[in-house]
């Protein structure tokens, strides 16, 4: 039983991983790593910092990876993905634009 399982779980990772391999499987692919990557950002960030940390790399990784993923998602007509990406993605704009303004004041504030 355990070895049909085994088997099953071969065949489908081959049919999903292989046997479907093209150019937006790729795509995809590099998407979720660009999005796992935003993680990798901010772990080590915090870790340096010693607290929680998010700095803005995170969010531009976060824009690369969901405009990635939302393009993968419009290609393959996955209406979770679309809706999940294109709602994601304002909110990392409105962060990195919140962040800005801050920089902007801060830098102003500083000159004063």
């Amino acid at each position: 039983m355990l070895i049909q399982y085994g088997h099953a779980l071969g065949d489908y990772m081959y049919d999903v991983f292989v046997a479907k391999f093209d150019f937006w499987l790729a795509f995809g692919l590099v998407a979720q790593l660009l999005f796992f990557a935003r993680f990798l950002v901010q772990w080590i960030s915090s870790e340096r910092a010693g607290r929680s940390v998010v700095p803005i790399a995170f969010w531009f990784f976060s824009i690369g990876g969901g405009l990635m993923t939302l393009v993968y998602g419009i290609v393959k007509r996955e209406p979770v993905i679309i809706m999940g990406q294109a709602l994601a993605t304002i909110i990392y704009l409105r962060n990195i634009a919140l962040i800005l303004k801050e920089r902007r004041n801060r830098k102003v504030a500083d000159q004063r």
